[in-house]
């Protein structure tokens, strides 16, 4: 299972990828792809999305979570960060002590 967020998908983008996802909501898209498809509509968003298209992306991984978490494009301006902590996978807005800030 594989879900993307993004405000303000461009028209041209979000028919593109409703091919491959259901909309639940405006600009949430959830699917299940395998490997190749998904790389196959990472490279057309990286190719075709304007130079400030950001999308967050939560798949399926191989860890004690089960799903990992990655962004397409810039950071954007929400200032979010996906890192993992102790092997568990976050979205971390903001650091509270800049000196044990692990990114």
């Amino acid at each position: 299972m594989t879900v993307l967020v993004r405000n303000d998908v461009p028209p041209a983008i979000r028919g593109h990828l409703k091919r491959w996802f259901i909309e639940p909501r405006p600009n949430v898209f959830l699917g299940t792809l395998n490997v190749r498809t998904f790389e196959k509509v990472r490279d057309y968003l990286l190719r075709n999305a304007p130079p400030d298209f950001g999308m967050l992306v939560i798949s399926f991984a191989p860890n004690c979570q089960g799903y990992a978490i990655e962004r397409i494009g810039p950071e954007g301006h929400s200032g979010r960060k996906p890192i993992e902590l102790s092997g568990i996978p976050l979205l971390a807005e903001s650091w509270v002590d800049p000196e044990n800030c692990p990114f």
